[in-house]
């Protein structure tokens, strides 16, 4: 059984999944989203000869799929992608943000980039493996997974809890966020995520005595919490150079031609990413308070979003603490850093398919400051990295795009991330 190329169906998969609307709004009481898009991959999966495993975590509609390609060394490669993305708004996109318009070379949606263009690769490759007959060097587990864009809890970090069985004999895994592209200095670097930071959700309270808004009051908690988080967010962490940055550092300097400590000023809109690699942060994202105009309420809440960088963790919640000051209650919970080898011979595959299709391109490794369901499976072992890869015009801010309006993702790049994955999946270890 043969049938279309990967590379000539990447686009039209990418497309069919985003005009599939699943929306995380990262409420844990709601019905997922993923399960059309899951039924979908199961569809694509089962056409091309597999027999999927479908599983829902016991939450609705949280849809994961998983199967396995046989290869001739049953020690696998972990390929995994979430199918959920975080909310859009139609009125401030120029497209509307669920159609999967294919337009002006690009493919426009959200999910785009975060990760359905991802999700379409590896999809698209394990349905040509399978119609070609195709026994790869080692075993492939393809999985698509729910509720990435709330910390994985129903999706990877539950089937890493419930279901490893479906992992067996994976030792290494690839995802999203590395193996694109940044030209430095006019020369092309594809960033590899070799580790990441931990995820610590803040919550934070304040409290007082309710009364009438025309009164003095002497301890109104709306400005004491509003001023704690005022001081964290005008607190500056200290900069730490983990091992990952060092290298990229290094070689961006080399690249660039400046200084290494002049690296993250010359970086252009990368600076946001880097600079973030170098600290930890602190970001309040949601606030709330009172009920009335001319009530001074008793409580007020706060969220906050905090990146940390691997081994800070302790040393993080005390100086949040400190700063915060007294009289404001703090409660968290997080998920764990994790890092990889950079100097591996998997990474030396995937700089070796990159350069067949990128002559004279460097591969540079980096510390992710956001989060992936690379922590779910870190948590089994697995040595764990950032792998999409795309050639991206050197005038795309491309970061931007995550989470980010009118998302869209090249096209000849996600033909180039199918070409370049293809490579490194069949390349013998």
């Amino acid at each position: 059984m043969t049938g279309p190329r990967a590379v000539d169906e990447v686009v039209a998969l990418t497309s069919a999944l985003i005009a599939i609307d699943t929306t995380n709004s990262g409420d844990p009481h709601s019905p997922g989203t993923e399960r059309a898009a899951a039924e979908f991959v199961a569809e694509q999966l089962t056409d091309a000869g597999y027999r999927p495993i479908y599983v829902e975590s016991g939450a609705p509609g949280r849809g994961n799929v998983v199967v396995r390609l046989p290869g001739r060394d049953p020690s696998a490669l972990l390929v995994h992608g979430h199918l959920d993305v975080v909310p859009a708004d139609p009125a401030e996109w120029s497209v509307h943000p669920f159609s999967g318009e294919v337009r002006d070379g690009y493919v426009w949606g959200r999910g785009a980039v975060d990760m359905k263009g991802t999700v379409a690769t590896a999809l698209a490759l394990a349905r040509q493996f399978r119609r070609d007959g195709t026994v790869p060097p080692r075993d492939l587990i393809f999985a698509f997974l729910a509720d990435e864009e709330a910390g994985g809890r129903v999706g990877a970090q539950w089937l890493v809890d419930h279901r490893p069985d479906l992992f067996e004999g994976a030792t290494e895994a690839i995802s999203e966020v590395g193996g694109y592209s940044v030209t430095l200095g006019g020369r092309r670097a594809y960033l590899i995520q070799v580790a990441e930071k931990t995820s610590f959700w803040l919550r934070l309270a304040a409290h007082g005595q309710a009364g009438h808004g025309a009164l003095l009051h002497a301890d109104n908690p709306v400005a004491r919490l509003a001023a704690a988080v005022a001081r964290l967010d005008a607190h500056e962490f200290p900069l730490e150079v983990t091992d990952p940055m060092r290298a990229f550092l290094d070689g961006a300097a080399e690249m660039l031609d400046v200084p290494v400590d002049a690296v993250v000023d010359a970086l252009g809109p990368l600076s946001r990413l880097i600079g973030a690699s170098l600290r930890d942060t602190a970001n309040v994202t949601m606030f709330s308070a009172g009920y009335k105009s001319n009530v001074v309420p008793s409580v007020a809440r706060a969220e906050v979003d905090c990146r940390v960088l691997p081994g800070r963790l302790e040393a993080f919640a005390r100086e949040v603490v400190e700063v915060l000051g007294p009289g404001i209650e703090a409660s968290w919970d997080h998920l764990p850093s994790w890092s990889s080898p950079f100097d591996a011979p998997v990474v030396e595959r995937m700089g070796a398919a990159l350069a067949f299709e990128d002559p004279g391109a460097r591969v540079l490794p980096y510390l992710l400051p956001a989060a992936t369901d690379g922590k779910a499976f870190a948590r089994l072992g697995l040595r764990t990295y950032g792998f999409a890869p795309l050639r991206l015009p050197a005038d795309l801010d491309f970061l931007s795009l995550f989470h980010g309006v009118d998302e869209r993702v090249p096209i000849d790049a996600l033909e180039f991330g199918v070409r370049v994955l293809e490579r490194f999946l069949l390349t013998e270890p």
